[in-house]
């Protein structure tokens, strides 16, 4: 039997309990990412669900929470220096790593310490 992968439906980032009102606040508000329901019988587990291109990107709660430092989602993004300054106006801190040939890119972390990787090809 042959298998073949077609891309990725979410990814899923770890939150504290309570995290709902921040994860609104980052990826809805100052990221600009729409919200979507999560289905009726996960709502119970807390967290919610934000969609980001045709991927969702899932806030899950989990108890003994510890963020992410070096795993990390790399977001595609279109004027990736608007959104640069976006960042910095919100206060967010911007962290720079060595540049990929062909990208433009930059770090940040999310409200509960989660790293997060924008990036932005650059025309050839």
């Amino acid at each position: 039997m042959t298998f073949r992968f077609k891309g990725i439906d979410h990814i899923q980032l770890a939150a504290p309990k309570g995290c709902e009102e921040q994860a609104r606040l980052f990826f809805g508000e100052i990221l600009g990412l729409e919200e979507i329901p999560k289905p009726e019988n996960l709502q119970k587990r807390g967290g919610c669900w934000f969609l980001c291109g045709t991927q969702e990107i899932h806030i899950g709660v989990q108890e003994d929470f510890l963020p992410a430092k070096k795993a990390h989602p790399g977001l595609i993004v279109e004027n990736l220096e608007g959104l640069r300054n976006k960042l910095e106006i919100k206060g967010c801190k911007i962290k720079e790593e060595p540049p990929i040939e062909g990208r433009s890119r930059f770090f940040v972390d999310d409200p509960f310490g989660n790293r997060i990787e924008f990036l932005e090809f650059l025309n050839k």
